[in-house]
């Protein structure tokens, strides 16, 4: 698979697929946000495909396509990319963003420090174990 990346409308059309974890343009077509034609969402459907990012089965006369890349995957090599380019790299300033910029709320900070607790525990119980 190519490195991820996916345009504004690829990431909807994706988003769709992640949704309903298959789809034919059509049905794509029906649960966009933004009005496409048709032949429009095929083009991006088929570029996905050419990426490796979506495969397709024939269903009848139309294509039934399906995510082959999932969302986690594309979510942190996307979040990664943007991270580096407007960030300089730094996920703190990511963070500092996110907290002043866009008023984060403080019930939002509190659930955002349960889950690194979490987790930071997790990491510390499978490293004890041995990194399994």
């Amino acid at each position: 698979m190519d490195e991820v990346v996916l345009g504004d409308r690829e990431l909807d059309v994706m988003g769709v697929l992640w949704a309903t974890g298959s789809a034919t343009v059509a049905e794509v077509r029906e649960q966009l946000p933004v009005t496409l034609a048709y032949t429009t969402i095929l083009t991006i459907l088929r570029n996905l495909e050419h990426k490796g990012f979506v495969s397709h089965e024939t269903e009848g006369r139309a294509h039934r396509y399906m995510p082959q890349l999932a969302r986690k995957d594309a979510r942190t090599t996307l979040l990664g990319r943007l991270v580096d380019k407007l960030f300089h790299g730094s996920t703190e300033q990511l963070l500092a963003h996110l907290v002043y910029d866009k008023k984060v709320s403080s019930r939002d900070l509190t659930r955002i420090r349960r889950k690194l607790r979490a987790d930071e525990e997790r990491r510390s119980r499978a490293s004890a174990r041995g990194g399994r």
